[in-house]
């Protein structure tokens, strides 16, 4: 079932960390990957690429073949020796109405990057030069942050990393992290009210257990 960009939208409202659980506690990329600007959220269908470490020419080919709203994931096979992303590709990027990257490597050009509002998630930066000789493959089944994208998976992420849910459960996934969302609102009412968490979660019953 395709999900609707409505629904889409609704994934921006919640933390990747409620989405998360609601995916089976699964679906998280390593905790290497991060935002270059952790105010930036960004969610949609994954636009898959997989270059060779090193060479970013398959990068350059996902940004012309992607479609507006989708999320560029690559697979750069963990390579960090150079920068394989940068200013003049997120700009293309937003021309192009691509709504972030995910990269497992590198990139480069971070604060120029941070300045143009583009969401960009990566191991990190290294201003070390790339070559562009290899065509990668794109739309096909990927390895990103220790897990396999398919395309049209719909990718999350927000200043915690990236989660990725499998595209045929994006909306039961959607319902059940807002359920979530809705519990931890009363959680936090209740602490308020003095509560604590052992007695809202009835862990006192499990504590209290030999005594």
């Amino acid at each position: 079932m395709d999900i609707s960009n409505n629904e889409l939208k609704q994934f921006l409202e919640l933390p990747t960390g409620n989405i998360c659980d609601a995916n089976g506690k699964s679906g998280n990329m390593d905790a290497a990957i991060k935002p270059i600007d952790p105010r930036l959220k960004m969610v949609g269908p994954a636009y898959t690429v997989r270059c060779h470490p090193g060479d970013n020419l398959a990068i350059h080919r996902g940004i012309y073949e992607a479609p507006a709203g989708a999320v560029l994931v690559v697979d750069a096979r963990g390579y960090c020796q150079g920068g394989h992303f940068g200013e003049i590709m997120a700009l293309a990027c937003q021309k192009k109405g691509i709504a972030g990257l995910v990269i497992d490597g590198t990139c480069r050009d971070g604060e120029e990057i941070k300045e143009m509002g583009f969401p960009v998630f990566c191991r990190g930066l290294n201003p070390g030069g790339t070559v562009k000789e290899t065509i990668g493959v794109t739309n096909g089944v990927i390895q990103c942050g220790g897990l396999t994208i398919n395309p049209g998976d719909i990718i999350i992420g927000d200043s915690d990393g990236v989660v990725a849910v499998k595209k045929e459960m994006a909306s039961v996934v959607l319902k059940k992290a807002q359920a979530i969302a809705e519990k931890e609102k009363e959680v936090k009412m209740l602490l308020c009210q003095g509560k604590t968490t052992v007695e809202i979660f009835g862990f006192d019953k499990v504590l209290n257990k030999d005594k």
